[in-house]
């Protein structure tokens, strides 16, 4: 090899390589041989040079430029990293098959295997609402646990894996509502509520109850609405629960009603069906709700908010 550094050269950086025939030439990388040539006289300077180059991501569309396998896992079996030969045309009818069944004996037991395609649905459904890694990790956790516990064998992976990041989603303080997950997974609500029961028994699991203040600040965000609203909203929640206004009624409906009335009693008036659409709470689900709170409207709303229009402005549905 050519290889030269710098100390015979006044003026160029430590580790910089060139040429010693043309020291000024400017050197071309040939990404696929790994090699550094000479661009004056195509000399190769350095072969097989490692690339420190940024790693391509991998993502599940297009071509796939990661230079590297899957990241470690420790939830797998030799924290999930395998070497698989590669398999070639010339091989005979009896290498192949030896091939297969090498391959079948020394990468990822079956139940890595499951727990792998698994991990995959998580994280493709996580990504879909822009969930953060830590809850991610705690799902495929949890997904583990109970696949290990042998009581859920032969039921929708895809269910599990949508009841153990309904459950993450809860244990980390970012609670999402059965409708939301429901949309990212495809699974029923009523099956995946009877999932979720399952695993939470099976696991002993601690889930926090939700409130709708645990919900005030995601809609009224996605809404638009300022913080004015959006605290007069939990108040009027945490005050028809208090003075058992709305029993019976899920936090989710109580929360899409208390923001109702804020909004209608502000100048950021937002209708009912706004209201459905970023929170997944039927519109009559939110009359029914509203309804019930407005009798009492005047005990909900705080003492400091400003009114537009007045308690009498509120629309009576």
């Amino acid at each position: 090899l050519l290889l030269n550094r710098v100390m015979a050269q006044p003026g160029k950086k430590l580790d910089q390589v060139f040429c010693i025939d043309h020291p000024n030439a400017t050197m071309i990388e040939d990404y696929r041989a790994g090699d550094m040539i000479c661009g004056d006289c195509g000399k190769v300077v350095v072969e097989r040079a490692i690339d420190v180059t940024s790693e391509w991501r991998s993502f599940s569309e297009g071509e796939d430029k990661s230079r590297v396998g899957d990241a470690e896992n420790s939830l797998l079996t030799g924290s999930g990293l395998g070497t698989i030969a590669e398999k070639t045309s010339s091989m005979s009818h009896r290498d192949t098959f030896d091939y297969n069944r090498q391959t079948m004996t020394r990468t990822h037991t079956s139940n890595d295997r499951s727990l792998m395609n698994a991990f995959r649905e998580i994280s493709g459904m996580a990504d879909r609402i822009s969930l953060h890694q830590s809850i991610v990790d705690r799902a495929q956790a949890l997904f583990k646990q109970a696949f290990e516990t042998g009581k859920f064998r032969g039921k929708n992976r895809m269910s599990m894996g949508a009841s153990c990041l309904l459950i993450a989603c809860r244990q980390e303080g970012v609670p999402r509502t059965f409708k939301e997950i429901c949309a990212i997974s495809n699974v029923p609500k009523t099956e995946l509520g009877r999932t979720f029961k399952r695993i939470v028994k099976a696991l002993e699991s601690s889930v926090e109850t939700i409130s709708s203040g645990d919900f005030m600040a995601r809609f009224c965000g996605n809404l638009g609405l300022p913080a004015s609203v959006r605290k007069a909203s939990e108040h009027i929640a945490k005050m028809a629960f208090e003075l058992d206004i709305v029993q019976g009624r899920s936090p989710i409906s109580v929360a899409a009603a208390a923001i109702y009335m804020a909004s209608q009693a502000s100048p950021h008036k937002k209708s009912k069906e706004e209201i459905s659409e970023t929170s997944g709470v039927a519109e009559i689900t939110i009359r029914q709700s509203y309804t019930k709170m407005y009798e009492k409207a005047k005990q909900l709303f705080p003492e400091n908010f400003e009114f537009a229009s007045g308690i009498d402005g509120l629309p009576p549905n």
